[in-house]
């Protein structure tokens, strides 16, 4: 009976200590990151791109695989995670945004944004209003959506036998691997710190260039500029990973993709911008602030370098050049004392500056007819290529370009 007590108890610790894989540490590490990979691909493609933003449609296939990858993954359900995301774009930086660090404060929304997703997740009325169109067949109702804890729990079971006690450590990483990365990083640093491609209307943000370790949510500027567009990245050097598994899951005929970034067509420069020019840059406005935002930042250097040549101050011009290219309800207010006299100073930088608004204007003002606005950019260009200006005058030469 000892003999057989010794052979049992031996044989379980050493199920404790190596599990039915027994694998070696770095094989344990790319299981891991394997696993938390494909959850942030189910979160990123299936969740935030087919079913939040309608960019692209899934066939059953991936579909289901998701579905099934985030239930044992991590018990979130689908139409709430949906509807919490379309409130957060509807209402993006208000107090009524569910994790906007604008208004709740970086601190809270990067240590905390799992409770703030929580929360809102109890509010029906967020519910009810914008997670209309997520999955509501059998399975959604009668598993995925009724035992979400059920699911990570079998996701822990799978764990502590394939791999014995350290499974437990390798479960709490895949369960803490959305709430850091997600929502943390990207509804608080995506919000509050990196760099700005567009304009966007609300404080959105790109974190680094290459959307690899979150699936291309680190290009998160990029996406609040086009929400509808299944594709993250927009500039050259600029990778989105997710976008990859899309186009290969296209090439198997396991997804559709309905709309990606627009990007601004040139041809023939037109004698006169028309009311062509007036829609290619409306519906390009984005890129063509973001171009017009590179002549002015050019242009800034040159002044700059003019000051150093003749050994004048540049702290003003170096305290306000982060701004010039900004709309006006964006510059702190601490900033603005700077930005007035630096514009003060540089009369370049002050027309290009007041030129800048005045263009933006154009699809700002709703009450003007088609033809009033194409004669006012016409106006416009006109006096960019009068205005003795370098900047300006290539700028406006390449908006006549400018086609549908």
């Amino acid at each position: 009976m000892m003999i057989f007590d010794s052979a049992v108890l031996s044989s379980a610790l050493d199920w404790l200590a190596h599990g039915l894989w027994d694998l070696s540490w770095w094989q344990i590490v790319l299981y891991t990151l394997a696993t938390t990979h494909i959850t942030i691909l189910a979160v990123t493609i299936f969740l935030h791109r087919t079913q939040a933003h309608r960019s692209m449609d899934l066939g059953p296939i991936p579909s289901h695989f998701f579905r099934f990858w985030l239930w044992v993954g991590t018990g979130m359900v689908t139409k709430e995670w949906v509807a919490i995301h379309r409130k957060h774009h509807a209402k993006c930086e208000t107090e009524e945004d569910p994790h906007s660090p604008q208004t709740r404060g970086i601190d809270t929304v990067m240590w905390r944004g799992a409770e703030l997703y929580r929360a809102e997740a109890k509010n029906n009325e967020t519910i009810t209003k914008f997670g209309h169109g997520t999955p509501d067949d059998w399975i959604e109702r009668n598993l995925y959506s009724r035992f979400g804890w059920q699911g990570v729990g079998l996701m822990l079971i799978l764990n502590l036998a394939l791999f014995g006690g350290i499974g437990a450590t390798i479960w709490a990483i895949q369960m803490l691997w959305i709430p850091f990365w997600a929502a943390g990083v990207v509804n608080g640093l995506g919000h509050y710190w990196g760099y700005r491609n567009f304009e966007a209307q609300d404080a959105s943000t790109n974190l680094v260039p290459w959307g690899i370790v979150i699936g291309g949510e680190e290009l998160h500027n990029n996406h609040h500029t086009y929400p509808t567009a299944a594709k993250f990245s927009v500039k050259k050097y600029e990778f989105d990973i997710a976008w990859g598994y899309i186009v290969l899951m296209q090439k198997l005929g396991w997804a559709k993709v309905k709309k990606v970034p627009p990007k601004l067509r040139m041809g023939e420069v037109r004698p006169v911008a028309d009311e062509k020019t007036l829609e290619a840059v409306i519906a390009n406005r984005y890129e063509v602030m973001a171009g017009y935002a590179r002549e002015m930042r050019r242009t800034c250097k040159q002044e700059l370098a003019q000051l150093q040549a003749r050994g004048a101050d540049l702290s003003v011009l170096k305290a306000a050049r982060r701004w010039l290219h900004r709309d006006d309800d964006k510059v702190p207010a601490a900033a603005r004392p700077k930005l007035a006299e630096a514009r003060a100073a540089h009369p370049v930088l002050d027309k290009m500056v007041t030129m800048r608004e005045e263009l933006r204007q154009m699809w700002m003002n709703t009450s003007q007819s088609r033809e009033q606005l194409a004669a006012d950019l016409a106006a416009w260009c006109h006096r960019a290529e009068a205005s003795g200006i370098k900047a300006l005058q290539e700028f406006s030469i390449r908006l006549r370009a400018a086609h549908v």
